[in-house]
């Protein structure tokens, strides 16, 4: 049984920092993604990462977050830095195994003054 669960969301002020962690569970997890959704908003994908740690961001986000992986662990992180208001949303972590993806339940990031 493939298990996602993240943690590390809260609220911050504009320029603040947090780091999100993603555990896994069940899988071999060779791709693992963040993913953000805003209220009223679509579902969007933030960072994905490798299992070689190969990584692709999205432009809103570049050179402000930085995905990782501990292979040993099976967690994945996402640092934040520079964050902004735009930043709040629900954020998720996906990964695709035995022909399914896999959500965990999601961590609020709420950045405002």
């Amino acid at each position: 049984q493939v298990r996602l669960v993240e943690s590390g969301g809260g609220l911050v002020q504009p320029g603040g920092s947090l780091r999100l962690s993603c555990a896994a569970s069940g899988g071999v997890f060779r791709t693992m993604d963040w993913y953000r959704q805003a209220p009223g908003k679509e579902r969007e994908l933030v960072a994905s990462i490798t299992s070689g740690g190969s990584t692709i961001y999205a432009d809103s986000v570049k050179g402000r977050f930085t995905i990782s992986r501990d292979n040993l662990k099976n967690t994945m992180y996402l640092q934040m830095n520079s964050l902004k208001p735009e930043d709040t949303a629900v954020y998720f972590c996906r990964t695709y195994e035995y022909h399914n993806y896999y959500w965990g339940q999601g961590t609020q990031v709420t950045v405002s003054s």
